[in-house]
């Protein structure tokens, strides 16, 4: 075979790859990591998420539904979304309401359509400390939009600050935590190349020694 032959056939496989990449990565799955601790103690800093971009798709008839491994956004599923204040971030929260919902807050106690909401997975790190996030509403959810809080309620901007989750900015489901590392809280969000560059080097150093081996593979919930 000829030398521009096999050239050829390398250089096709290689843009099929490249597309086939670049179509998971924006319509199927993605990685992410959390650079904060607004989700504890479900998602830790430093987890690495795949997330699944194909789960909340949008459908033209409701037969898809049945086929396709495609769902409606429901009360307590946690989704990822371009933060609606700066769109090039992305941000983690938990719904709590979906549209048409009555959501309030009354002394940390989230109600719904009047109705207590129980909340397993809530966490307040501060018992003692209060703020005015431990009060809201009511207010109720317009259509295409959600209201979303983070796990960690003494430590997260949501909902309660910065308003309701437009449906056109969710991105989709995290699916599992690929990789855990231990790392400190915005160590994620720096952003002038030396300040990365420290991060890496870090990691590989420290990469046994704080990969948190028990959280690999784990369902996100």
């Amino acid at each position: 075979m000829k030398k521009s032959a096999i050239f050829r056939e390398y250089f096709e496989s290689i843009i099929i790859a490249v597309i086939l990449a670049l179509f998971v990565r924006t319509f199927v799955f993605e990685a992410m990591k959390i650079p904060t601790g607004s989700m504890e103690d479900n998602l830790l800093v430093g987890d690495h998420l795949i997330v699944n971009k194909f789960i909340y798709a949008p459908v033209y008839w409701d037969f898809e539904k049945k086929f396709l491994p495609i769902k409606e956004i429901e009360r307590g599923d946690v989704i990822v979304f371009k933060y609606p204040e700066d769109p090039r971030r992305d941000f983690v929260k938990r719904v709590i309401g979906v549209e048409n919902d009555l959501v309030e807050i009354r002394e940390r106690q989230v109600y719904v359509n009047n109705q207590p909401l129980e909340e397993p997975y809530k966490v307040h790190k501060f018992p003692s400390l209060r703020s005015s996030g431990d009060n809201y509403g009511p207010q109720r959810v317009p259509p295409n939009h959600y209201f979303g809080l983070g796990d960690n309620r003494d430590n997260s901007r949501d909902s309660r600050y910065w308003g309701f989750i437009p449906q056109n900015l969710i991105k989709g489901k995290p699916l599992l935590i690929y990789w855990s590392y231990e790392a400190q809280p915005g160590a994620y969000l720096e952003t002038s190349f030396k300040e990365k560059v420290k991060n890496i080097f870090s990691t590989i150093g420290h990469f046994f020694t704080r990969t948190r081996w028990r959280r690999t593979f784990k369902i996100v919930r």
